[in-house]
C-alpha cells in the first residue's frame, strides 16, 4: 500500500491550495479526485457529451456536473481536477467584515484572514472588467442603480480571468480565438485572453479563466505532489501511524469501479460541503471508524441565499451570452432593503446554439462564414426568440444557515443509506423574498416588460444553489462544531477538513475566494499543535 505525508481529497478551493502549500513545505502529497481532468478539447458542448457526474452511478456517468437533488434543495457542484473552480463564475470577493461578528470562533475575523486574502490574490490574480469591454448586462445593472438612487452601491467585480485591453467588440468578428492571445502564466501553463464567449461555467474556450488546475495546483504538481483523477474516497479507518484511504477508481474503458487505498499520516478533506460532510456521516454512521465525530456534523448547511430571476425586455438586447458570466454588482449587505443582507449581481449563461454548432461540426471554424452555417444558426436562433433580451438577474444573501445533511433511506431501497437533507425555508424566506422584490424594482426600473419568478420558488419554495456552506462547521470544541479555526477535526488528530463545509455562517457574496483564504491560514497552522485540549 502507498504512503503519503498528506492525502488530500477533492481539489477545489480546499484542497488545491492545501496541496499546494503543503507540497511547497516538502510534505509527500497526493491529490485524490472523483472527476476527470478536463481539457478545453474535451470540454461538454454537445448534448450527448459527459455532462453529468451521477453519484449513485459515477462508472458510468462522470461528466462535468454533480447535481444533488434533495427534497426542497438542489446543490449544483463542479465534478474534475480544480473542483468548484470549474463551474464558478471567476468572481473573487473578500467576505463582508459584519459576517464574521456572529458564528466564527473567536479570533477568526476579517482582519484575521487579510494576509490570506492577499496570497489569493496573488495567484489567483484578479482583475475587473475593462471599460471598453463593458457588457449591455452591466449597464443594464448600473442603470438600474442609478434609478433607483443607488449608485453609490454599484461596483465591478474582480474577476479570476485574463484580459486583453485591446480587445473589444468592434472588431471584425470580435468572438473569433484569434483575438485571444496565449502566453503561459508562472506555473507554466499557456493561457488565452477572454474574448467574451460566455462559457465561463462550462469551460472557458481561450483558458482565459483561471481555474485552479492552471495555478494551485500547477504549483503542487512543479512540488512534486501526485494528482489521480477518477478516485472516489469511500472511508477513512484510522490506523496506528495515521489512516488508511479506501477508495474506489473508475476505469473510464470498462466503465467500473475498482477498489484500492493509500495510507497517509495526514488527511485533508475538500471535496465540498456535501462531499466532506456526507464521508464523514458514513464513517460515523455507517461504516463506524470514526465513531467519535461530532454530534454536530451535518448541522449548520447553508445554501449562501442563492436566487436568480429572469427578466424579458421587449426592445433591449441584453444579450447575455456575451461576456463574463457575472461581472457586476449592488451591494445591499448592510440590511438597508427590508432589513435583510443581500448582493445583486448580473447574471449571464452559455451561448447554447453556437456552442451546438461547433461541437455538431469539426468543420465548423472553416464553416462559420459560409452561408450554410449562417443558415443553420438562424434555424437554430428562432426556437430561442427572447435569448437576447433576457436579463438573469442574480443574487446572494444571508440566510438563516439552519440546514441538515444527514443519512437515511431510500423508500424503494431502504437496505441502502444515502444523503439527505433538512431544508425548513421559513427563516431563510424573507431574505429571498426581499431579493425578488429588488430584482423586480431593478427590471422595472430599466424597462423589463416582464419578470418571472421560478414556479420551484412561488409553488414549492424551493432553491437551487452552486455555493453550499457548512456541514462541518468551525467551533470551539466538539459539541459545537466539528473542527476547530485551522480546520482540525475534533477527537482525530491529523485528519482536517478545509472547504466550504467549514464554513459557519452564510456569507452573502460569492464565497470562493474566503474559502481559499481559509485554506492558505489552515496551510499555514499545519502541523501545530492544538492550543488547549478541547482544540
Amino acid at each position: 500500500m502507498n504512503s503519503y505525508d498528506v492525502v488530500v481529497v477533492g481539489s477545489g478551493f480546499g484542497g488545491a491550495v492545501m496541496a499546494h502549500r503543503l507540497a511547497e513545505r516538502g510534505y509527500s502529497v497526493v491529490i485524490l479526485e472523483r472527476g476527470r481532468q478536463w481539457t478545453a478539447e474535451k470540454f461538454p458542448r454537445d448534448l450527448n457529451d459527459d455532462w453529468i457526474f451521477d453519484a449513485d452511478a459515477p462508472a458510468r456517468r462522470h461528466g462535468w456536473l454533480d447535481l444533488r437533488v434533495f427534497e426542497d434543495m438542489a446543490v449544483a457542484q463542479g465534478a474534475g481536477l480544480g473542483g468548484g473552480s470549474l463551474i464558478y463564475a471567476n468572481v473573487l470577493v473578500d467576505a463582508p467584515p459584519a459576517i464574521f461578528r456572529r458564528g466564527w470562533p473567536d479570533g477568526l475575523d476579517y482582519r484575521a484572514l487579510q494576509p490570506y486574502y492577499r496570497k489569493v490574490e496573488a495567484i489567483l490574480e484578479p482583475a475587473t472588467i475593462p471599460d471598453n469591454q463593458l457588457t449591455e448586462r452591466f449597464r443594464l445593472m448600473r442603470e438600474g442603480a442609478e434609478q433607483l438612487g443607488h449608485g453609490d452601491r454599484f461596483e465591478k467585480l474582480p474577476l479570476a480571468v485574463r484580459f486583453d485591453n485591446d480587445w473589444h467588440y468592434g472588431l471584425d468578428d470580435p468572438f473569433n480565438p484569434k483575438w485571444s492571445r496565449s502566453r503561459p502564466n508562472a506555473f507554466g501553463k499557456t493561457q488565452g485572453t477572454c474574448i467574451h464567449l460566455g462559457n465561463c461555467d462550462i469551460g472557458c474556450d481561450v483558458q482565459a479563466k483561471n481555474t485552479l488546475d492552471l495555478n494551485y495546483l500547477a504549483g503542487a504538481q512543479k512540488h512534486g505532489a501526485d494528482i489521480k483523477v477518477l478516485h472516489l474516497v469511500r472511508s477513512l479507518v484510522p490506523v496506528e501511524d495515521g489512516y488508511q484511504v479506501k477508495f474506489e477508481r473508475i476505469d473510464e474503458e470498462r466503465k467500473k469501479l475498482f477498489p484500492g487505498s493509500l495510507h497517509a499520516r495526514h488527511v485533508v478533506l475538500s471535496a465540498g460541503s456535501i462531499g466532506s460532510t456526507e464521508l464523514l456521516l458514513k464513517c460515523r454512521d455507517h461504516y463506524k471508524t470514526l465513531p467519535a465525530l461530532s454530534p454536530a456534523l451535518g448541522n449548520g448547511w447553508s445554501s449562501n441565499g442563492d436566487f436568480v430571476t429572469p427578466a424579458f425586455y421587449d426592445d433591449r438586447k441584453v444579450n447575455p451570452t456575451q461576456g463574463p458570466t457575472i461581472s457586476s454588482a449592488i451591494d445591499f449587505l448592510d440590511g438597508v432593503e427590508e432589513g435583510q443582507s443581500f448582493f445583486i449581481e448580473d447574471g449571464g449563461f452559455p451561448d447554447v446554439v453556437n456552442n451546438y454548432l461547433r461541437a455538431k461540426s469539426r468543420r465548423f471554424v472553416r464553416l462559420r462564414r459560409s452561408r450554410k452555417a449562417q443558415r443553420e444558426l438562424r434555424r437554430l436562433r428562432k426556437n430561442l426568440p427572447l435569448l437576447d433580451n433576457l436579463m438573469p438577474w442574480f443574487a446572494q444573501g444571508i440566510d438563516a444557515a439552519d440546514g441538515r445533511l444527514y443519512l437515511g433511506r431510500k423508500w424503494y431501497a431502504p437496505w441502502r443509506k444515502t444523503l439527505k437533507m433538512d431544508w425548513d425555508i421559513s427563516r431563510s424566506a424573507p431574505v429571498i423574498e426581499a431579493i425578488i422584490h429588488m430584482h423586480k424594482r431593478l427590471a422595472a426600473a430599466t424597462g423589463a416588460e416582464s419578470v418571472q419568478v421560478p414556479l420551484t420558488w412561488t409553488l414549492f419554495k424551493n432553491l437551487i444553489t452552486p455555493h453550499p456552506l457548512g456541514g462541518c462547521n468551525m467551533g470551539v470544541n466538539r459539541d459545537h462544531g466539528v473542527v476547530d479555526q485551522y480546520g482540525r477535526v475534533f477527537g482525530y488528530p491529523n485528519l482536517y477538513v478545509v472547504d466550504g463545509a467549514i464554513v459557519p455562517e452564510a456569507i452573502g457574496k460569492n464565497p470562493s475566494k474566503t474559502i481559499a483564504a481559509l485554506a492558505e491560514r489552515c496551510a499555514d497552522h499545519f502541523g501545530r499543535r492544538p492550543e488547549t485540549p478541547n482544540d
